[in-house]
């Protein structure tokens, strides 16, 4: 059995507020921040400009945070859990990361009742407190959420939202001896500590998984391999579906990415494209940095591109499309302003190919917009409408 277990508990904190920023080079023609390039042909998650894939620092003084600008009704807990899928990792991430936790109102008060949970995954270069209002701004999501908990429009839910961001950042939500086994922690560790030490429902139908970009991408990612544990997705506008074709550098030179050979190179420059080599084509025994790159001296490695292909949900529909067929409702959304647009409409093709039920929703404007009014008039519904409430016999201890 895999532990998992609290390492460090902070002091509730305020409001939530949206992960996601916009994209880079894929998106609306923005040039990637510095050091920020994806290998040539390769599509790369959106993330937050300017913090240059450096790991996310926690607050100074998590202690003492500012009050939030709408009152909390509930509770958000931001605490360190630790994964035994983390522990070892090569690239000497922390084996605890942070992990917030929203607690509705009800949670304090109403001591036999449990509840349903959503896990939340962020996008690339974000983290946990980019749904925290920690200082007195930002874009929050929990008065959209207590709104409609408190109308009666959606019965209360908790919702968790892990933190990724690494070195490079962000862990990809993907299974790596180099970044961590990230689709076990989410499915594994950090379900099995949230049902001991919170009162969840704890079975598969009061379980569900979403995110943004990276982290839409980690939804269907984790969802398509673990119908046993959720059963209700919705990915918001996932990046990196189809990843099958690399291509090497215009001038037959080495690409950025081959020229760094320290880690400490690999951190201040790596960016997207070492995050998803660490992800994606990790090697054990490359040190120092423990990945094989998509090219060498310019040019395409096929063996290193089928691996990249490996790992794109296009491709891992055919393997998994069974499972998915398992799940009581799959959402995949996308703004009609998207550079994604095309990929996930793809994707959606070979979903209705394979005959997967699901809903395909496009909403106005780009990568980043309108999530925050999704989250609460649409996506909240959704895992209230689908969502087991009932406190069976199974989920009493």
């Amino acid at each position: 059995m895999k532990r998992a277990y609290v390492t460090q508990v902070a002091v509730t904190i305020g409001a939530l507020t949206a992960a996601f920023v916009l994209g880079q080079e894929f998106l609306m023609g923005q040039e990637a921040p510095a050091g920020q390039t994806a290998p040539a042909g390769q599509e790369a998650p959106a993330g937050r400009a300017g913090r240059g894939g450096r790991a996310a620092q926690p607050a100074a003084n998590p202690a003492e945070p500012r009050a939030p600008q709408v009152p909390l009704k509930g509770k958000i807990e931001r605490i360190k859990i630790y994964g035994e899928s983390l522990a070892g990792n090569l690239m000497g991430e922390s084996d605890s990361p942070y992990v917030s936790i929203y607690l509705p109102q009800s949670y304090a008060t109403d001591k036999t009742r449990r509840y349903p949970v959503i896990y939340f995954l962020h996008g690339y270069n974000g983290e946990d407190l980019d749904y925290l209002d920690m200082n007195g701004g930002g874009r929050p999501f929990y008065p959209g959420a207590e709104r409609v908990f408190n109308s009666g429009q959606v019965k209360e839910m908790i919702f968790v939202i892990p933190n990724c961001n690494n070195v490079y950042g962000g862990c990809m939500w993907s299974n790596s001896p180099t970044s961590g086994y990230w689709e076990d922690y989410i499915a594994d560790d950090l379900v099995a500590y949230m049902d001991k030490n919170y009162r969840t429902l704890p079975t598969r139908e009061s379980r569900g998984i979403a995110g943004q970009s990276m982290g839409g991408y980690g939804a269907l990612r984790i969802g398509m391999k673990r119908p046993d544990v959720f059963s209700v997705m919705w990915a918001m506008a996932p990046c990196c579906l189809n990843q099958g074709n690399p291509s090497g550098t215009r001038d037959g030179k080495p690409s950025p990415l081959e020229l760094i050979k320290t880690f400490e190179e690999a951190k201040k420059t790596g960016g997207v494209g070492m995050a998803t080599a660490a992800a994606w084509s990790p090697n054990p025994n490359n040190p120092p940095l423990y990945v094989d790159l998509p090219t060498k001296d310019g040019k395409v490695v096929p063996e290193v591109a089928a691996r990249y292909a490996a790992n794109s949900p296009l491709a891992m529909l055919g393997q998994y499309g069974s499972n998915l067929k398992k799940y009581k409702a799959i959402t995949v959304d996308v703004g009609v302003e998207d550079g994604l647009l095309a990929s996930i409409q793809q994707f959606d093709a070979r979903m209705k190919q394979l005959g997967i039920p699901h809903e395909f929703s496009m909403r106005a404007g780009n990568h980043g917009s309108h999530v925050v009014s999704q989250w609460e008039n649409k996506i909240l519904p959704y895992f209230g409408q689908y969502l087991s409430f009932e406190q069976s016999r199974s989920a009493q201890r």
